[in-house]
């Protein structure tokens, strides 16, 4: 059912697979076109997103998310929410605090995203 409680839990539930660090179960969250616009500017296909993931090289520890917001427009969900994503990359340390907004559609029964976008937040 399409309501701002599935949608926070189809996000909490992606949040969880990206700490299984699973690129098949990652994959399912995302439209084949989703993009991330990083903390630095630079956008990321889901592809380039996912082959760090598949070959060991970006691995999720941590991924949490508070003060979430959530709007429904028709078939349209957008979440934002507060929180860290920590973990390696190429076995470095790696720890953001950041926002994350996320822009939802409803297809075919279930939620999907099609666009993140993060923004480095202040305080913890």
């Amino acid at each position: 059912m399409m309501s701002v409680e599935s949608l926070v839990r189809f996000s909490k539930d992606w949040d969880e697979a990206m700490v299984r660090n699973s690129p098949d179960e990652i994959s399912k969250f995302m439209s084949d076109d989703w993009v991330i616009v990083g903390t630095e500017g630079g956008i990321t296909s889901k592809t380039s997103f996912l082959n760090p993931v598949k070959s060991g090289d970006l691995l999720h520890t941590q991924m949490d998310a508070g003060d979430v917001r959530v709007r429904i427009y028709d078939k349209t969900g957008v979440l934002t929410s507060r929180g860290t994503s920590g973990g390696t990359y190429k076995g470095q340390p790696f720890s953001f605090y950041e926002w994350s907004t996320s822009v939802f559609i409803w297809k075919e029964g279930t939620w999907s995203c099609v666009l993140t976008m993060l923004t480095p937040a202040n305080g913890r």
